[in-house]
């Protein structure tokens, strides 16, 4: 197992009791001390625990939480002032490209994604449109 920090990936063996190369351990980083490897510590076996509870939720539920990731950001994007086309159309593309993909493969949620997906994109050619021509007619209000 390892641990991520800013300073890379560290390598964390919870079995030897913080004795071995944790983090702040390796070339050129300065020993940790033992507060810092207590928390070290805790925040692997966290990590370890979240691990274990995700493996036991089918990979479908997870892509669909990404994929419904997507649909909110592109959402923020569309939500902006002004709104953020080119970003809010990355996640869009992002969001049809799991579904499409992924077709016939997402379990029970996939037509929810699929519903949702239609409605964005619908939303993104209405609001596109009308800040178009608004854009147009600057004396229009």
């Amino acid at each position: 197992m390892s641990l991520w920090t800013p300073g890379g990936e560290h390598p964390v063996d919870p079995a030897d009791g913080g004795q071995g190369q944790g983090p702040g351990a390796g070339p050129g980083q300065p020993p940790l001390s033992p507060d810092q490897e207590a928390e070290a510590q805790q925040i692997a076996a966290e990590m370890a625990e979240v691990r274990a509870q995700l493996s036991q939720v089918p990979a479908a539920q997870v892509v669909a939480n990404h994929a419904m990731g997507c649909w909110e950001l592109a959402a923020i994007h569309l939500s902006a002032q002004p709104p953020k086309f080119e970003e809010a159309q990355l996640a869009i593309d992002a969001f049809g490209a799991l579904t499409e993909v992924l077709k016939g493969r997402l379990g029970d949620d996939e037509a929810t994604l699929h519903d949702a997906l239609a409605q964005l994109r619908l939303a993104f050619v209405q609001m596109k449109a009308s800040f178009d021509s608004g854009a147009e007619e600057p004396g229009d209000s």
